[in-house]
């Protein structure tokens, strides 16, 4: 297994600006506008190969600088930049993240089972949209009940604003949020309210603009992309480099920025035939991370494969990984509660499909998808793997904001129907995570935005959106504009309504369902076969049990009742709900917990 090349890029000293580059002829260092010639860098180890040292380059303070390469005048950033504060076709700017006088001596990390998370966007989490401004709400977070906040991408990408998916320099946080002072500020004080920090990495693509990484070396592999462009080169020629490159990423993550975790993008998109796939090197290297700091470091795939081998260990020919995203729980619970049965939808119209995602962790483990035109997936081996290795949620970041108009469910929904999902989503098996504004019923958007500077890209990904929408039946005239500000500026959070109506009562249950979650093991302790489930279809009632407690839920728009309750009521989402022990009384949209 490769490990971080830490003597590869220290940041102060010798080889402070060495660089891989083993494209070019010639390279010339630009640092605090004086040129200093390169040369390759002296050794035959294969590690070696490839790289350019400047041996009288500057040491000490930090320095703009960047690389002329084959005699080009124009200079470019360096493929590890730590900071691009003029903007991604700009100079580099030192960084040394040794610089930091971290407070979190005290803090031991968390484990993901019977961990909540909290996925947010920072440009849209608070009106200033920054880091700085994003921990002042920690107290809010760490009050709801929280225990990771997952940080959507903040890696530097080109213009003011974006989902962070269109990053091209993967060691620069943007510097619109702050830059990396301000990253190390974020984690040092979650730490302090007791919250561990996931943050999601995409290493499948690069972002449209701004990506200079091929004319340094085989970065990536042409006419081998995916939906989002050219794939990263994994396992071509000069892949060594590549791969050491993004472990690299990870180690600096992991260990100059003291995240808890990483949320790895779409990993069903990263191409690579070798023996070793670099997810169990990712798997690797998080645990030996681990080891080194001395508390757990987590690694989360996203990826709609449902291949249970992502979570197997790696001595049984697994990844190792500790979660995966799980889309059919998702897909499950929306059917459910919206009726929505368009698209991907279509085959979890049934509760016998949420009671399927309940019981076994995917729908589709074989089974035959409709949209996708053929069977997928593969069964889990509830011996292998502990529920809490699926990370579900009610929505997310992909599944509002890849709707035509971005719409939440509180939208459209009642307050009974959101109580439904949220229910499912906290007392369910599975790891739980929430979307920003969904704990008090967000009406405000999240929408797709983007500000590509050039024109021609910003009309490009327009079109793009509508034609995604083609096979979901919805309305290309109603796509708002990724490019028109208005679009980003929608998308950002309204905390004052999380005080007022049922946004208060959303948020007081999303409070409660999160302290039993806590107080109660069996919701999150138990394994697969610890839970049974009993649906009737026509009458739109589930319930399903863990251990000595059981979770009734009424899904129809009349009352139902239900034998055989538990005898103490430990939750319920409608004060109309009634128990007496032989029978619940559930009104219509409601849901109860009770134990034994």
């Amino acid at each position: 297994m490769t490990q971080p090349n830490d003597a590869a890029r220290p940041v102060q000293g010798a080889g402070r600006f060495d660089v891989w580059a083993p494209e070019p002829g010639a390279v010339t260092l630009l640092a605090g506008g004086e040129r200093y010639e390169m040369g390759r860098r002296p050794g035959n180890a294969p590690a070696d190969e490839g790289w350019w040292t400047a041996a009288d380059a500057p040491a000490g303070a930090d320095v703009d600088y960047g690389y002329l390469l084959d005699g080009d005048e124009i200079p470019l950033p360096d493929p590890r930049t730590r900071r691009q504060p003029e903007g991604v076709h700009a100079l580099s700017r030192t960084f040394d993240p040794g610089a930091h006088r971290w407070q979190d001596a005290e803090w031991q990390g968390k484990e993901l089972q019977g961990a909540v998370i909290y996925e947010l966007h920072i440009g849209t989490f608070t009106p200033e949209g920054t880091l700085d401004a994003a921990a002042g709400k920690l107290d809010y977070l760490a009050g709801l009940g929280i225990d990771f906040i997952e940080l959507l991408p903040v890696n530097a990408f080109n213009g003011t604003h974006n989902w962070g998916y269109d990053g091209v320099q993967w060691f620069a946080v943007h510097e619109g949020y702050g830059g990396p002072a301000a990253y190390q500020r974020f984690v040092d004080a979650a730490h302090a309210a007791g919250l561990g920090v996931i943050q999601d990495v995409v290493y499948n693509h690069l972002g449209p603009s701004g990506n200079y990484l091929p004319r340094y070396g085989p970065y990536l592999k042409y006419g081998e992309g995916n939906t989002w462009g050219d794939s990263v080169n994994l396992d071509g020629p000069g892949s060594d480099h590549v791969r050491q490159y993004i472990l690299d990423n990870v180690a600096m993550w992991l260990r100059d920025y003291r995240v808890d975790g990483l949320r790895l993008d779409a990993v069903h998109a990263l191409k690579d035939e070798r023996a070793v796939h670099i997810l169990e090197e990712f798997g690797a290297l998080a645990d030996a991370l681990s080891s080194e700091a001395g508390r757990p470091l987590t690694l989360i795939a996203e990826s709609d494969l449902n291949n249970p081998r992502l979570l197997y260990p790696r001595d049984v020919n697994g990844y190792g990984l500790a979660g995966q995203w799980s889309d059919d729980f998702h897909h499950a619970v929306h059917v459910n509660v919206s009726g929505e049965t368009t698209g991907y939808y279509s085959d979890f119209d049934s509760l016998g499909a949420l009671a399927k995602v309940l019981r076994d962790g995917f729908f589709h483990d074989g089974s035959y998808s409709s949209f996708r035109g053929r069977h997928h997936g593969r069964p889990i081996n509830f011996s292998a793997v502990h529920p809490a290795a699926l990370v579900v949620c009610s929505q997310n970041h992909d599944q509002i904001g890849n709707r035509a108009t971005g719409d939440r469910l509180s939208q459209s929904l009642p307050y009974g129907s959101l109580a439904l999902a949220a229910v499912l989503t906290l007392t369910g098996p599975f790891t739980p995570m929430l979307f920003m504004g969904e704990e008090y019923g967000a009406t405000t958007p999240w929408q797709f935005f983007t500000s590509h500077p050039e024109p021609e890209l910003g009309k490009a990904t327009a079109e793009g959106r509508i034609r995604e929408f083609e096979r979901m039946g919805w309305d290309p005239a109603v796509v708002p504009d990724p490019q028109d500000p208005e679009t980003f500026t929608r998308s950002k959070l309204d905390w004052a309504e999380a005080s007022a109506g049922h946004h208060a009562r959303l948020l007081e249950l999303y409070r409660s369902l999160i302290a039993l979650r806590r107080s109660t093991p069996e919701l999150a302790g138990l394994g697969f076969a610890d839970t049974a489930v009993e649906f009737d279809d026509d009458a739109r009632w589930l319930r399903y049990r863990r251990g000595g407690v059981q979770v009734v839920l009424n899904f129809a728009d009349r009352p139902v009742s239900l034998d055989r309750p538990g005898t103490t009521l430990l939750l319920a989402t409608d004060d109309a709900v009634r128990t007496d022990g032989v029978q619940v009384e559930l009104p219509p949209l409601s849901a109860a917990v009770l134990r034994d």
